[in-house]
């Protein structure tokens, strides 16, 4: 008979899968949700708010491949930053990461929900929100594999609808639509750029790039620790492509929202001017595929977030760091996850959104700064030019780079995130009796005789 305690994740996934699963969690087809709000900030220059931000998750990536080789243990930032620096700092960043993967599961149910009250109407709203989230949860009880599979073909799904409207929309412009040509720079630069109107669409379109450190989530059921490190990079480098392909064409052929009746969520209709009825169908299918993917990714890296640290102590161990006998998942936390994402009943996605960025920005300040606490501080590399430039440069660039876009956050993403660590200090302070004793820091050394 299995003991309970001795019962872990279970290693099925290859790199690939990984790399699927990521782009599962970017949702490829959210420039097309965000599209209208994005525009909208940004004066008609979204393609270049998604350059800035690649450009920023491209240097934290880096920072994530390295860190995910010293700690190949699930948790992300907050087991960086617990490790390199401080238990209690550590407790506070994976708090504040919780915010954003808490909540992304919910974005993918509000955008379920405005795709079907769109195609019908006449059902209530709360009606799809259940179902989804239901069936999602389902499927991450179930087994890792599955949920890894069900993925795989939702992304390829979305992937090839996304191909089609690049297809239909050279056509559109070559018949004069928006701008009139395929090539452009209008999308890129115009008279009307502002850096502050940059930053601050860059720091809306920041969620889209989570599921690259979402990636991590799933280091205890790799196959193989070495593949993550690539499984990272290459989900930054294709989901961002993919990005700003979509961007560049939607822009190219809506120079501003003025087509639009819903800006909060334009894909039913960029599809529809593109394409027409059928293809408005279809590509509604396509972002709903999408973002079913991006749902059972979040939901199952979320989860594992959760079971890290419950099994740290963190937060009550019996429910948060249980693993079901037979499916080798997380159980609890999964359907805790589950009845978070039911909200998505009533918020809107301009809002979640940005509350979504502040966790995720904080969280990828510190692996950053986890980088030159692990290697410059403690392994004391900082007596060649490589090591200065690859752990002390290269982490600084990626620190201040979100850190500049977290200064530009929306204000009600600040406030909410404010309120949000708040209460994460309060219990802390309950959990340590008022910081008088540690927060459990995990021995890898005995975790991996398990």
């Amino acid at each position: 008979m299995v003991r309970l305690e001795n019962v872990t994740l279970k290693r099925t996934l290859g790199m690939w899968a990984i790399v699927g699963l990521g782009l599962g969690y970017m949702t490829p087809t959210v420039v097309f949700d965000t599209f209208g709000i994005v525009s909208k900030e940004t004066n008609g220059l979204v393609p270049l708010a998604y350059i800035t931000a690649l450009i920023v998750m491209a240097l934290t990536a880096i920072s994530y491949g390295k860190m995910v080789k010293v700690f190949p243990s699930a948790g992300s930032a907050y087991t960086y930053t617990r490790e390199t620096m401080n238990p209690h700092l550590g407790f506070l960043v994976g708090w504040t990461a919780l915010l954003d993967y808490l909540l992304l599961p919910m974005v993918n149910a509000l955008i379920i929900r405005i795709y079907m009250v769109a195609l019908f109407p006449e059902v209530p709203a709360w009606v799809w929100v259940v179902v989804y989230v239901a069936i999602v949860t389902a499927f991450n009880v179930w087994s890792m594999r599955n949920t890894s599979n069900l993925n795989a073909i939702l992304v390829i799904f979305g992937t090839v609808l996304i191909g089609a409207f690049v297809v239909l929309a050279i056509i559109k412009l070559m018949q004069g639509m928006g701008q009139g040509t395929v090539f452009t720079t209008e999308p890129l630069f115009h008279s009307n750029l502002q850096l502050g109107h940059i930053l601050t669409g860059a720091t809306v379109v920041c969620f889209s790039f989570i599921g690259f450190d979402a990636v991590t989530m799933y280091a205890e059921e790799a196959k193989d620790d070495k593949t993550l490190p690539r499984a990272i990079m290459l989900t930054v480098l294709l989901g961002g492509a993919i990005f700003l392909i979509g961007a560049y064409f939607s822009q190219a052929l809506f120079p501003d929202n003025s087509k639009f009746s819903v800006v909060d969520d334009p894909l039913p209709e960029i599809g529809y001017y593109v394409g027409g009825t059928l293809f408005k169908l279809l590509f509604v299918a396509g972002g709903f595929a999408a973002t079913a993917a991006s749902g059972l990714a979040s939901h199952a890296s979320v989860s594992r977030l959760l079971y890290v640290m419950g099994r740290n102590g963190v937060l009550p161990r019996k429910l948060f760091g249980y693993v079901h006998p037979k499916f080798r998942t997380p159980v609890f936390n999964v359907i805790l996850v589950g009845l978070v994402s039911l909200l998505a009943i009533s918020p809107s996605l301009e809002l979640i959104s940005a509350v979504i960025n502040f966790g995720a920005l904080i969280a990828f300040t510190f692996v950053n700064l986890s980088v030159i606490a692990y290697f410059i501080f403690r392994q004391k590399r900082y007596k060649t030019k490589k090591d200065i430039f690859s752990y002390l440069i290269m982490p600084i660039l990626g620190a201040g780079s979100t850190g500049i876009l977290w200064y530009n956050l929306h204000v009600d993403a600040l406030i909410g995130g404010i309120v949000w660590v708040g209460i994460g200090c309060f219990y802390m302070l309950f959990q340590t009796k008022l910081l008088k004793r540690n927060i459990t820091v995990l021995d890898y050394e005995a975790e991996q005789k398990i």
